[in-house]
Protein backbone atom coordinates (compact mmCIF):
# COMPACT_ATOMS: atom_id res chain seq x y z
CA UNK A 1 0.00 0.00 0.00
CA UNK A 2 1.46 3.23 -0.53
CA UNK A 3 2.74 5.09 2.53
CA UNK A 4 2.14 8.73 3.02
CA UNK A 5 2.22 11.20 5.51
CA UNK A 6 1.32 14.76 6.25
CA UNK A 7 4.70 16.51 7.60
CA UNK A 8 3.03 19.77 8.89
CA UNK A 9 -0.65 18.86 9.80
CA UNK A 10 -1.64 20.61 12.63
CA UNK A 11 -1.99 24.00 11.17
CA UNK A 12 -4.73 23.00 9.06
CA UNK A 13 -6.65 20.49 10.87
CA UNK A 14 -6.47 22.83 13.97
CA UNK A 15 -8.84 21.03 17.01
CA UNK A 16 -12.31 21.01 14.33
CA UNK A 17 -11.19 19.28 11.19
CA UNK A 18 -9.16 15.53 10.54
CA UNK A 19 -6.93 14.46 7.47
CA UNK A 20 -9.01 11.52 7.30
CA UNK A 21 -10.25 11.80 3.52
CA UNK A 22 -6.36 11.23 2.81
CA UNK A 23 -6.04 8.79 5.41
CA UNK A 24 -8.40 6.51 3.80
CA UNK A 25 -6.56 6.36 -0.14
CA UNK A 26 -3.14 4.85 1.86
CA UNK A 27 -0.90 4.09 4.38
CA UNK A 28 -0.92 7.51 6.25
CA UNK A 29 0.88 9.27 9.12
CA UNK A 30 0.05 12.16 10.18
CA UNK A 31 2.61 14.53 12.15
CA UNK A 32 1.83 18.01 13.39
CA UNK A 33 5.04 19.57 13.30
CA UNK A 34 8.35 18.64 11.38
CA UNK A 35 11.68 20.19 12.12
CA UNK A 36 14.93 20.41 9.74
CA UNK A 37 16.14 18.12 11.90
CA UNK A 38 13.43 15.44 11.86
CA UNK A 39 12.56 15.52 8.42
CA UNK A 40 14.73 13.47 6.88
CA UNK A 41 14.16 10.34 9.00
CA UNK A 42 10.46 10.95 8.80
CA UNK A 43 10.54 10.53 4.83
CA UNK A 44 12.83 7.93 4.90
CA UNK A 45 10.71 4.98 4.16
CA UNK A 46 7.77 7.30 2.68
CA UNK A 47 6.36 6.70 -1.25
CA UNK A 48 4.96 10.40 -0.96
CA UNK A 49 4.10 12.91 1.86
CA UNK A 50 2.50 16.14 2.34
CA UNK A 51 3.72 19.67 3.68
CA UNK A 52 3.02 23.12 3.49
CA UNK A 53 6.02 24.33 4.98
CA UNK A 54 9.27 21.92 5.36
CA UNK A 55 11.78 22.53 2.75
CA UNK A 56 12.29 19.64 0.36
CA UNK A 57 15.46 20.60 -1.67
CA UNK A 58 16.96 18.64 -4.61
CA UNK A 59 19.55 17.09 -2.05
CA UNK A 60 16.73 15.62 0.33
CA UNK A 61 14.86 13.96 -2.98
CA UNK A 62 17.98 12.88 -4.36
CA UNK A 63 18.77 10.72 -0.75
CA UNK A 64 15.16 9.29 -1.28
CA UNK A 65 14.72 7.61 -4.16
CA UNK A 66 11.72 6.27 -3.02
CA UNK A 67 9.76 9.40 -3.21
CA UNK A 68 7.13 9.38 -6.01
CA UNK A 69 4.97 12.11 -4.88
CA UNK A 70 4.79 15.47 -2.97
CA UNK A 71 1.66 17.13 -2.07
CA UNK A 72 1.96 21.15 -0.78
CA UNK A 73 -1.12 21.69 0.82
CA UNK A 74 -0.97 25.14 0.25
CA UNK A 75 -1.28 27.10 -3.04
CA UNK A 76 2.23 28.53 -3.34
CA UNK A 77 4.89 26.05 -3.86
CA UNK A 78 8.08 27.75 -3.33
CA UNK A 79 9.13 25.42 -0.20
CA UNK A 80 10.13 22.92 -3.04
CA UNK A 81 12.14 22.41 -5.77
CA UNK A 82 10.13 21.99 -8.09
CA UNK A 83 12.45 22.07 -11.17
CA UNK A 84 14.79 18.85 -9.25
CA UNK A 85 11.32 17.13 -8.58
CA UNK A 86 10.79 16.87 -12.57
CA UNK A 87 14.25 15.84 -13.24
CA UNK A 88 13.89 13.15 -10.69
CA UNK A 89 10.04 11.77 -11.63
CA UNK A 90 8.85 13.10 -8.38
CA UNK A 91 5.08 14.47 -8.69
CA UNK A 92 4.42 17.52 -7.30
CA UNK A 93 0.58 18.97 -6.61
CA UNK A 94 -0.46 21.80 -5.26
CA UNK A 95 -3.72 23.23 -3.94
CA UNK A 96 -4.85 25.70 -6.18
CA UNK A 97 -7.65 28.68 -5.24
CA UNK A 98 -9.26 27.48 -2.03
CA UNK A 99 -8.58 30.52 0.25
CA UNK A 100 -9.01 33.03 -2.57
CA UNK A 101 -12.40 34.73 -0.69
CA UNK A 102 -11.01 34.41 2.50
CA UNK A 103 -7.44 35.89 1.25
CA UNK A 104 -9.00 38.55 -0.24
CA UNK A 105 -11.36 38.93 2.94
CA UNK A 106 -8.77 39.38 4.85
CA UNK A 107 -6.96 42.39 2.60
CA UNK A 108 -10.08 44.47 3.17
CA UNK A 109 -10.36 43.64 6.69
CA UNK A 110 -6.69 45.22 7.12
CA UNK A 111 -6.96 48.30 4.95
CA UNK A 112 -10.47 48.78 7.03
CA UNK A 113 -8.92 48.51 10.57
CA UNK A 114 -6.27 51.29 8.95
CA UNK A 115 -9.11 53.80 7.78
CA UNK A 116 -11.66 52.90 10.25
CA UNK A 117 -9.06 52.67 13.18
CA UNK A 118 -11.55 50.17 14.82
CA UNK A 119 -9.55 48.41 17.21
CA UNK A 120 -8.56 51.86 18.33
CA UNK A 121 -11.82 53.34 19.28
CA UNK A 122 -12.94 49.62 20.69
CA UNK A 123 -9.74 50.30 23.44
CA UNK A 124 -11.01 53.82 24.17
CA UNK A 125 -14.55 52.97 24.76
CA UNK A 126 -13.74 49.64 27.11
CA UNK A 127 -10.61 52.49 28.60
CA UNK A 128 -13.65 54.64 29.98
CA UNK A 129 -12.73 57.72 27.50
CA UNK A 130 -15.96 57.92 25.38
CA UNK A 131 -17.73 57.84 28.75
CA UNK A 132 -15.70 60.52 30.38
CA UNK A 133 -15.37 63.15 27.20
CA UNK A 134 -18.82 63.93 27.61
CA UNK A 135 -20.13 64.41 24.10
CA UNK A 136 -22.30 61.68 21.95
CA UNK A 137 -19.26 61.11 20.10
CA UNK A 138 -15.35 60.80 20.96
CA UNK A 139 -12.80 61.37 17.90
CA UNK A 140 -9.03 60.63 18.72
CA UNK A 141 -8.18 59.90 15.49
CA UNK A 142 -8.96 60.81 11.36
CA UNK A 143 -10.81 58.07 9.49
CA UNK A 144 -11.38 57.78 5.62
CA UNK A 145 -13.65 56.87 3.52
CA UNK A 146 -12.10 54.06 0.73
CA UNK A 147 -14.69 55.43 -2.19
CA UNK A 148 -12.33 57.41 -4.13
CA UNK A 149 -8.74 56.05 -3.15
CA UNK A 150 -7.04 54.04 -5.84
CA UNK A 151 -5.56 50.37 -5.25
CA UNK A 152 -2.30 49.52 -6.56
CA UNK A 153 -2.61 45.93 -7.33
CA UNK A 154 0.65 43.86 -7.85
CA UNK A 155 -0.02 40.17 -9.08
CA UNK A 156 -3.34 39.80 -10.47
CA UNK A 157 -4.16 36.43 -10.22
CA UNK A 158 -7.46 34.38 -8.55
CA UNK A 159 -6.81 36.00 -5.69
CA UNK A 160 -5.81 39.63 -7.09
CA UNK A 161 -8.99 39.51 -9.09
CA UNK A 162 -11.37 38.97 -6.10
CA UNK A 163 -9.27 41.83 -4.65
CA UNK A 164 -10.32 43.86 -7.36
CA UNK A 165 -13.71 43.45 -7.44
CA UNK A 166 -14.57 43.67 -3.71
CA UNK A 167 -12.56 47.02 -4.17
CA UNK A 168 -14.26 48.23 -6.93
CA UNK A 169 -17.88 47.66 -4.77
CA UNK A 170 -16.28 50.40 -2.35
CA UNK A 171 -16.06 52.55 -4.91
CA UNK A 172 -11.95 52.00 -5.21
CA UNK A 173 -9.90 52.85 -8.57
CA UNK A 174 -8.11 49.86 -9.64
CA UNK A 175 -4.56 50.18 -10.87
CA UNK A 176 -3.41 46.51 -11.93
CA UNK A 177 0.28 46.73 -12.24
CA UNK A 178 1.39 44.39 -15.09
CA UNK A 179 -0.89 46.76 -17.18
CA UNK A 180 0.24 50.08 -16.08
CA UNK A 181 2.84 50.03 -13.57
CA UNK A 182 2.97 53.67 -12.91
CA UNK A 183 -0.43 53.89 -11.84
CA UNK A 184 0.00 51.41 -9.84
CA UNK A 185 2.69 52.62 -8.19
CA UNK A 186 1.05 55.90 -7.29
CA UNK A 187 -1.84 54.39 -6.00
CA UNK A 188 -3.44 55.30 -2.46
CA UNK A 189 -2.50 51.50 -1.33
CA UNK A 190 -0.36 49.10 -3.18
CA UNK A 191 -1.55 44.96 -2.30
CA UNK A 192 0.56 42.18 -3.19
CA UNK A 193 -0.84 38.87 -4.48
CA UNK A 194 2.12 37.83 -6.51
CA UNK A 195 3.77 34.00 -5.85
CA UNK A 196 7.22 34.07 -4.04
CA UNK A 197 10.12 33.24 -7.39
CA UNK A 198 13.87 33.29 -6.72
CA UNK A 199 13.63 36.49 -9.13
CA UNK A 200 11.25 38.54 -7.30
CA UNK A 201 12.49 37.49 -3.78
CA UNK A 202 12.34 41.07 -1.67
CA UNK A 203 12.13 43.14 -4.45
CA UNK A 204 9.51 45.46 -2.36
CA UNK A 205 13.07 47.43 -1.06
CA UNK A 206 13.90 50.92 -1.15
CA UNK A 207 13.86 51.21 -4.58
CA UNK A 208 10.52 50.29 -5.01
CA UNK A 209 9.43 51.96 -1.96
CA UNK A 210 10.73 55.40 -3.51
CA UNK A 211 8.31 54.54 -6.27
CA UNK A 212 5.11 54.54 -4.05
CA UNK A 213 3.08 57.62 -3.31
CA UNK A 214 4.00 59.15 -0.47
CA UNK A 215 1.88 58.61 2.69
CA UNK A 216 0.80 55.74 0.77
CA UNK A 217 0.16 52.12 2.31
CA UNK A 218 1.35 48.79 1.47
CA UNK A 219 -0.38 45.58 2.60
CA UNK A 220 1.05 41.92 2.05
CA UNK A 221 -1.04 39.02 2.06
CA UNK A 222 1.33 36.75 -0.46
CA UNK A 223 4.45 35.60 0.66
CA UNK A 224 6.85 37.64 3.55
CA UNK A 225 9.92 37.00 1.69
CA UNK A 226 8.88 39.60 -1.40
CA UNK A 227 9.33 42.48 0.96
CA UNK A 228 12.82 43.85 2.52
CA UNK A 229 11.21 44.12 5.41
CA UNK A 230 14.34 46.72 7.25
CA UNK A 231 13.62 48.68 3.86
CA UNK A 232 9.69 48.92 4.92
CA UNK A 233 11.00 49.61 8.88
CA UNK A 234 12.87 52.93 7.44
CA UNK A 235 9.93 53.82 5.68
CA UNK A 236 6.94 53.40 7.92
CA UNK A 237 9.54 55.17 10.25
CA UNK A 238 10.46 58.44 7.94
CA UNK A 239 6.61 58.41 6.95
CA UNK A 240 7.39 58.13 3.54
CA UNK A 241 4.48 55.00 3.87
CA UNK A 242 1.84 56.09 6.48
CA UNK A 243 0.97 52.25 7.36
CA UNK A 244 1.73 49.01 6.17
CA UNK A 245 -0.60 45.88 7.29
CA UNK A 246 1.11 42.17 7.16
CA UNK A 247 -0.48 39.24 7.20
CA UNK A 248 2.96 37.45 6.45
CA UNK A 249 6.82 38.05 7.38
CA UNK A 250 9.67 36.84 5.72
CA UNK A 251 10.51 34.29 9.03
CA UNK A 252 7.09 32.89 10.88
CA UNK A 253 6.91 33.06 13.63
CA UNK A 254 8.91 35.98 13.80
CA UNK A 255 12.24 36.75 15.08
CA UNK A 256 12.14 38.78 18.75
CA UNK A 257 13.90 41.14 16.66
CA UNK A 258 11.77 41.99 13.83
CA UNK A 259 12.00 45.20 13.02
CA UNK A 260 8.27 45.78 12.25
CA UNK A 261 7.00 44.70 15.42
CA UNK A 262 5.62 47.28 17.60
CA UNK A 263 6.30 49.54 15.25
CA UNK A 264 2.95 52.09 15.69
CA UNK A 265 2.30 52.27 12.09
CA UNK A 266 2.18 48.49 11.42
CA UNK A 267 -0.18 46.25 11.86
CA UNK A 268 0.67 41.99 11.30
CA UNK A 269 -1.78 39.63 12.10
CA UNK A 270 -0.40 35.83 12.24
CA UNK A 271 -0.63 34.15 8.68
CA UNK A 272 -4.47 33.58 9.18
CA UNK A 273 -6.26 34.95 5.92
CA UNK A 274 -5.99 31.70 4.51
CA UNK A 275 -7.44 30.36 7.87
CA UNK A 276 -11.16 30.11 8.09
CA UNK A 277 -12.63 26.58 8.70
CA UNK A 278 -14.35 26.74 4.94
CA UNK A 279 -11.01 26.54 3.21
CA UNK A 280 -9.03 24.73 5.59
CA UNK A 281 -11.67 21.79 4.79
CA UNK A 282 -11.73 22.46 1.17
CA UNK A 283 -7.59 22.07 1.26
CA UNK A 284 -8.18 18.63 2.63
CA UNK A 285 -10.01 17.57 0.09
CA UNK A 286 -8.30 18.90 -2.37
CA UNK A 287 -5.10 17.10 -1.15
CA UNK A 288 -7.31 13.93 -1.05
CA UNK A 289 -8.37 14.82 -4.70
CA UNK A 290 -4.54 15.20 -5.75
CA UNK A 291 -3.66 11.87 -3.95
CA UNK A 292 -6.42 9.72 -5.67
CA UNK A 293 -5.87 11.69 -9.18
CA UNK A 294 -2.28 10.23 -8.97
CA UNK A 295 -2.32 6.69 -7.60
CA UNK A 296 -5.04 6.53 -10.37
CA UNK A 297 -2.27 8.02 -13.44
CA UNK A 298 -3.65 11.52 -12.96
CA UNK A 299 -2.12 14.70 -13.15
CA UNK A 300 -4.79 17.00 -11.17
CA UNK A 301 -3.10 20.16 -9.86
CA UNK A 302 0.53 19.07 -10.76
CA UNK A 303 2.93 22.08 -11.06
CA UNK A 304 6.15 19.64 -12.35
CA UNK A 305 6.91 18.91 -15.30
CA UNK A 306 5.10 15.64 -16.05
CA UNK A 307 7.95 13.34 -18.03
Amino acid sequence: MFKAAILDGISIVQSDLSWDPVAKLCDFTVYDRTSPEELEERIATLDGFFTSKCIITEEVMKKHPNLKFIGVTATGYDNVDVEAASKLGIAVCHVPAYSTDAVAQHVFALILEIENQTGFYIDRVRDGEWARCGSFTFFDRPTHTLSGMSLGIVGYGSIGKQVARIAEAFGMKVNVYSRDKEAAMKSDIVTLHCPLTPENEGFVDAGFISEMKDGAILINTARGKLVNEEDLAEALKSGKLSYAALDVLCSEPPSTDNPLIGLKNCIVTPHIAWMPKECRERAINICADNLKSFLTGGSLNRVDTIR
